[in-house]
């Protein structure tokens, strides 16, 4: 069965693609691809289909094959399609020439590239991309740029075959960068595999509704992907409803260390995260002044670290815990102890700095996670924001790899990755995370479940969704994006834990 949250890479799905076609009859896989488009573009359409008026964007490779059968489909089901065949026929590959011959046969309207004649003067009810697929290797300039443009421009909804024209479909960023452009589609149609850009960096942006067709490909004789796209399923069978027989020491101690000078609300974000999702106690340890305790949440046990011997317990360490030399030394402490760890903000920036405390990172036997943001990774992969970002999937692999951790690649499309080079990019989440304090609920919501017993595998995955799900739930209800506050999130990510924790958990027997 096609598994549409395997993630390929241009190259694996080019591989695929080559071998399955030399069994094939020639132009199979473009004439799928064609009708999978056609059947997906027809229920885009509100109007009755004769009315509705569709431009088809045709480039010069495969891509733009797959929209001059599209078109011929389209009209076979009454519509009258136009297609702005962006091409020079002769150096088309056969299966393209062949489409447009067909197209030409059957009498497609088909029209030279002109940027005017896609702003005016008809109201398009959908455009269909097929400029370019996979391959492009160049920023896209001069009088296609153009058309990108004013395609861009238009209110109607757009459909890319495969990826939208522009961009990288491994990176998810633009080709050509700050320089290039994309086009931005409010459905992608994705063919073979479904593809990493699509779902990470820049790819949420441009790519809209994400779909998958297979082909009819069985994908088997090709092994497992290396990435996944995330969900539920990958961490359901840690979810437990709680049993009538248990007290707080069922569930975990959590201790937050951070609370640096002017940082206090931090740890305590964090603390509140941890207490909510379900530890059974939460101490929030400050490295420098310490409440008697916390106004909102007094269950809470505010501590200064130094009254905290020996560690216990989950730790989340970096919070708003500063640079100090204290600071450096209750890093390394947390690091030689044999607790669940998970390290975010300043814990990650004396890492970066400091080698003897990254070899004791990679030397923990105990459960280890990182929760950096881009910058926070550039810091640990000694480079800098804009590298991490133009290849995210790679970027997070290392960083799990030299750390001997499991790492969250927060930002659109949060990557979790771990030492052995498994990947899963999170779904979830929108642009109301961009918020100060986010992360810090997120290293809370991580230590809640480490101290659940979920593994640190499944922790991150979980972690990452029910955060970005929060997120998701809270804009539903007219919360955010604009304004939405981290500490909003904390109550909504309870919901959404109880929620699925009712609706997924495994049934607990007592022995």
């Amino acid at each position: 069965m096609h598994d549409p949250t395997a993630l390929y890479t241009v190259d694996e799905v080019r591989n695929i693609e080559r071998d399955t076609m030399s069994a094939l009859p020639p132009g199979t896989l473009m004439q799928r691809a064609a009708k999978a488009a056609t059947t997906l573009a027809l229920s885009l359409l509100q109007l009755q289909p004769a009315a509705a008026k569709v431009l088809l964007v045709a480039g010069p490779g495969n891509n733009g094959g797959d929209a001059l059968v599209m078109a011929c489909l389209l009209a076979d089901a009454g519509l009258h399609p136009t297609v702005m065949v962006c091409a020079d026929p002769s150096r088309q590959p056969e299966d393209a020439q062949r489409a447009l011959e067909r197209a030409q046969a059957v009498g497609i309207r088909l029209i030279a590239p002109n940027a005017d004649a896609i702003r005016h003067p008809v109201d398009w009810d959908l455009v269909v991309d097929g400029l370019f697929g996979i391959g492009l290797a160049r920023p896209i300039t001069d009088s296609l740029r153009t058309l990108v443009e004013a395609i861009n421009a238009l209110p109607c909804p757009v459909l890319a075959l495969d990826v939208p024209s522009g961009l990288d479909a491994d990176t998810g960023t633009v080709v050509g960068g700050a320089d290039g452009i994309a086009i931005v589609a409010t459905h992608t149609l994705t063919f073979i595999g479904n593809k990493a850009g699509l779902h990470t960096s820049e790819g949420r942006d441009h790519a809209g509704e994400v779909r998958v067709a297979g082909l009819d490909i069985d994908l088997m004789p090709f092994g497992p992907s290396t990435a996944r796209l995330g969900g539920i399923h990958l961490f359901s069978t840690n979810l437990r409803k709680r049993r009538h027989s248990s007290h707080k020491g069922s569930y975990g101690d959590v201790t937050v260390i951070g609370g640096g000078r002017g940082m206090a609300g931090a740890p305590v974000l964090s603390s509140h995260a941890a207490a909510k999702c379900g530890a059974g106690r939460v101490f929030t340890a400050f490295v420098d002044q310490t409440p008697a305790y916390d106004f909102l949440q007094p269950e809470l046990m505010c501590r200064h670290v130094v009254e905290i011997e020996t560690f216990t317990g989950v730790l989340v360490v970096g919070p708003g815990l500063g640079t100090s030399q204290q600071a450096k030394e209750v890093l390394e402490k947390a690091l030689l102890s044999d607790c669940p760890l998970v390290l975010d903000a300043d814990a990650l920036n004396l890492l970066s700095v400091d080698e003897t405390l990254q070899q004791a990172l990679r030397k923990r036997s105990a459960p280890s996670m990182l929760t950096p943001h881009p910058l926070e990774a550039a810091r640990l992969l000694q480079t800098d924001t804009r590298s991490v970002q133009a290849d995210r999937m790679n970027s997070a692999r290392r960083l799990a790899q030299q750390t001997n951790a499991v790492v969250v690649l927060k930002g659109s499309g949060s990557i979790v990755a771990r030492a052995d080079g498994a990947l899963v990019i999170n779904p979830t989440g929108n642009p109301a995370l961009a918020t100060a304090g986010s992360g810090d609920v997120l290293a809370g919501i991580c230590g809640a479940l480490l101290a659940q017993t979920f593994p640190c595998w499944e922790a991150a995955l979980a972690a990452v969704w029910v955060h970005g799900a929060a997120a998701d739930a809270l804009v539903r209800d007219g919360v955010g994006p604009i304004g939405l506050t981290a500490s909003e999130l904390i109550p909504a990510a309870r919901r959404i834990l109880n929620q699925l924790t009712e609706q997924h958990a495994q049934r607990h027997v007592p022995r």
